[in-house]
């Protein structure tokens, strides 16, 4: 299905031309038409397969429908469409993406986020917004200093709801959201599927539609899994083998500590590098995305605060050089790579204390990893060294006399 079908605005047609969409991902299919006419959604659907677009196009073809002011200079007293998300980098990645299909409408599209001082957000706000995009805390400190009023807002999207349900922000969602219109439209977008998305959809949404590209909680089929047995203190030397043996141009590696972080970066002095992680101001984080993503940097190392912060075209690989501590990080970490229909590889080194978070990840993706073993860097099977150590454990048994001190004995005896 191509989007030249949907009859949607002539100039927000112009804009997904421009931004060079044709043909509608599985997700943006079953999304647009239902989202177009008003109707609550629950979308499960992976990293990387065209969430923003599924929910951005009905929400400006909605306010096109509802508004007189089209392509006029007339400035609206306060947003009529809410976006919340987890993380400035996501807040501004939707921003410049949903900046692109509105190019060339006349909407006032502005980000919130923390990290920045509120004054020059509140000008903006003061000013006039159609959508406003935002993470919880840092509107609700706007709503507290009266800089913007939600009580026209039409729709409301919920993207990458269950993270925002694992950084504890749902009080916050569930404030911002009193605020609003009771006779709002809600979209709620989710990589994964739990119980807390479930009940959250419930509590926000009724006679919701539930719409599920593929079975919960799968990765896209566009990439490939890999991973390498590995002893823990051999990661850094396995990384740099293969980072010079395949030529990487660009890769992004995910470390689950700072520390490892910092070291990884220490060993790769001689490349291009940057390092993404909370110890990072703001300001230097969004300078090392900005400089991954114009090819500046070779190499981006980054901990689980980028994981849903970054996209980027044509992302060939994303290694894990730790494995995550929660399974569905997994799957945000490697929706960086295989996006829109590219192909792409995800290669985890996997220690043997790693072995059980493996198993989560395998279950929650619904496949098992392939293995692959480098001469060289060998590991002792897990169920081998355990064999070993309870072997070690065991009472030493009392060896029986040999034959001849039995004869020695009788002789003696006798």
């Amino acid at each position: 299905m191509i989007f030249s079908s949907l009859d949607l605005a002539p100039n927000l047609q112009k804009g997904i031309d421009a931004a060079g969409y044709k043909a509608m991902t599985p997700i943006q299919e079953q999304a647009i038409i239902p989202a177009r006419r008003g109707k609550d959604l629950l979308a499960i659907a992976q990293t990387g397969t065209g969430k923003t677009a599924a929910f951005a196009i009905p929400v400006l073809q909605r306010l096109i429908d509802q508004s007189n002011t089209l392509d006029t200079d007339e400035l609206p007293p306060a947003p009529r469409a809410l976006i919340l998300t987890p993380t400035r980098e996501l807040a501004e990645q939707l921003a410049d993406a949903i900046g692109k299909y509105a190019q060339f409408l006349s909407f006032r599209i502005t980000a919130t986020y923390g990290g920045v001082k509120l004054a020059g957000q509140a000008n903006k706000l003061k000013s006039g917004v159609d959508i406003l995009i935002a993470t919880p805390g840092r509107l609700l400190e706007h709503i507290e200093q009266c800089n913007v009023d939600l009580a026209e807002i039409q729709s409301v999207v919920l993207d990458e709801a269950d993270r925002m349900l694992d950084m504890g922000f749902v009080t916050d969602v569930l404030a911002i959201l009193k605020l609003t219109s009771k006779k709002r439209q809600t979209l709620l977008f989710s990589a994964t599927s739990s119980q807390g998305v479930s009940e959250l959809s419930h509590k926000i949404m009724k006679g919701f539609l539930e719409i599920r590209v593929s079975k919960g909680n799968v990765t896209a089929d566009t990439v490939q899994h890999v991973l390498y047995p590995i002893e823990e203190h051999r990661k850094i030397d396995l990384f740099m083998e293969l980072l010079e043996e395949n030529n990487w141009f660009q890769v992004l590696v995910f470390t689950s500590t700072k520390d490892q972080a910092d070291k990884l970066k220490l060993k790769l002095k001689k490349h291009p590098v940057a390092i993404c992680h909370g110890d990072k101001s703001q300001g230097a984080r969004r300078r090392a995305i900005a400089d991954f993503k114009s090819g500046k940097i070779q190499i981006l190392i980054a901990t689980e605060v980028a994981a849903r912060g970054i996209d980027i075209q044509g992302l060939d690989h994303v290694i894990n050089f730790n494995l995550p501590y929660l399974a569905e990080d997994y799957v945000h970490r490697i929706g960086r790579t295989g996006r829109a229909g590219s192909r792409g590889q995800a290669i985890s080194f996997v220690s043997r204390e790693e072995e059980r978070s493996l198993e989560s990840i395998q279950r929650l993706i619904g496949q098992k990893i392939k293995r692959v073993k480098r001469p060289g860097f060998e590991v002792t099977p897990r169920d081998e060294l355990v064999k070993k150590i309870e072997e070690f454990k065991r009472p030493a048994r009392k060896n029986k006399p040999s034959q001849t001190v039995i004869k020695k004995r009788n002789n003696r005896s006798k």
